[in-house]
């Protein structure tokens, strides 16, 4: 049988709306959507590149208690209320996956809070043995 858990990062999000920050399944993880958020603060930054960053960060806390990194990433998905947003992030998201390169999709869209500037999602396959 195929291990499945979930992953929790204490945001209030995941209380109120009733998901996980990701999932576990067998080899594979699945990492929610993940904004800008300091979940352990519930506050965020008006600043695109610092919500990038903390992201990047709340993502690899969560890859990080699936047993593995951003070099287990193989698709990204970046999704912005503003395409002139992108931009600025990408040397920040360079830095996380310029030697990894992930298949990558940039949407835009609405988000679920105004001050939300960016969210990330990833899947990574973790290496086991």
């Amino acid at each position: 049988m195929t291990e499945r858990h979930a992953i929790l990062s204490g945001s209030t999000f995941e209380e109120h709306i009733g998901y996980a920050r990701a999932v576990v399944d067998g080899d594979w993880v699945h990492v929610s959507g993940t904004t800008g958020f300091d979940y352990t603060t519930m506050t965020i930054s008006d600043d695109v590149v610092v919500q990038a960053e903390q992201c990047l960060r709340n993502i690899e806390a969560a890859l990080a208690e699936a047993k593995c990194t951003f070099a287990d990433v193989v698709r990204v998905r970046y999704l912005l209320p503003d395409r002139e947003d992108f931009e600025p992030c990408w040397p920040v998201l360079r830095r996380y996956f310029g030697d990894v390169r992930p298949a990558a999709t940039m949407l835009m869209c609405g988000l679920s809070d105004p001050r939300m500037k960016i969210e990330i999602e990833v899947y990574a396959r973790r290496v086991t043995a």
